[in-house]
């Protein structure tokens, strides 16, 4: 068996309780070593095989998987934040399925919302946005026509984007020709919930300068949207003239 689990977004008591039993009965792990925190290894048993995928190629991540099912040993894929997003899982269950091998997904902790929860902020504002976009821009992966950081920007919602920290300006300037003005209220947030976590708040039309005076060129998410100003409406939810099925409205 195979156990796709989330490792959370930074801090290694951020797994959830489910992933952190699979990685104490796993007989194999293949870790993120680029991203997943090293210190989440200490959940594993002492005699547990490690591989780091960093170094992997798909063949080969696959050529272990495959051997332990054979040996009649349980694997736990560990991949940062969300294996839903951004993970590359679907291409190692498709090479699963052909192999006949089982699998499952853990769900895990994902640095968008890491990064919410060190801004302190909420994505979803009445009035402001109820919507949240997560992209990246285009690099070496390309991303399909129709989802240009232009066409997004268009909608002014919450955006949380991804993979983009090394290109600051050019996204500055994609997002300002979709519709954002560029004193939009931004944020970067460098490596969400671990112990060098670092916040830098800023605007869509500075985002390269602040990327460039904190030293930040990878390991970060980018956040945009009036989420991060001072306006917003009250939630009806709680609200006394509101009524729910488990609250009557109270007269004013």
């Amino acid at each position: 068996m195979v156990h796709f689990v989330g490792a959370g977004s930074g801090a290694a008591d951020l797994i959830t309780l489910r992933g952190k039993a699979l990685l104490e009965a796993a007989d194999v792990v293949i870790y993120a070593g680029s991203l997943v925190n090293p210190e989440l290894l200490k959940y594993a048993c002492p005699d547990c095989e490690v591989h780091n995928s960093a170094t992997m190629t798909l063949d080969e991540v696959i050529e272990v998987m495959n051997k332990a099912e054979k040996d009649g040993r349980t694997t736990v894929r560990l991949h940062t934040g969300d294996p839903c997003v951004y993970g590359a899982i679907r291409e190692q269950m498709d090479r699963l399925d052909a192999l006949g091998i089982a699998y499952d997904v853990c769900p895990g902790v994902s640095s968008f919302c890491g990064a919410a929860a060190a801004l302190k902020a909420e994505y979803t504002l009445p009035d402001v946005s109820q919507t949240v976009i997560l992209t990246r821009m285009a690099g070496r992966t390309l991303v399909p026509e129709s989802e240009s950081i232009e066409s997004l920007a268009a909608h002014n919602s919450t955006m949380v984007i991804f993979l983009s920290t090394g290109m600051p300006g050019e996204l500055s300037r994609r997002l300002i020709a979709g519709g954002y003005s560029a004193d939009t209220p931004a944020a970067i947030v460098y490596k969400a919930t671990w112990t060098d976590e670092k916040v830098c708040r800023c605007t869509v039309g500075t985002l390269a300068e602040t990327a460039k005076e904190n030293g930040i060129t990878k390991t970060a998410l980018i956040t945009v949207g009036h989420f991060l100003g001072d306006v917003r409406s009250l939630s009806k939810l709680y609200s006394p003239d509101f009524e729910t099925e488990f609250r009557k409205a109270k007269e004013q």
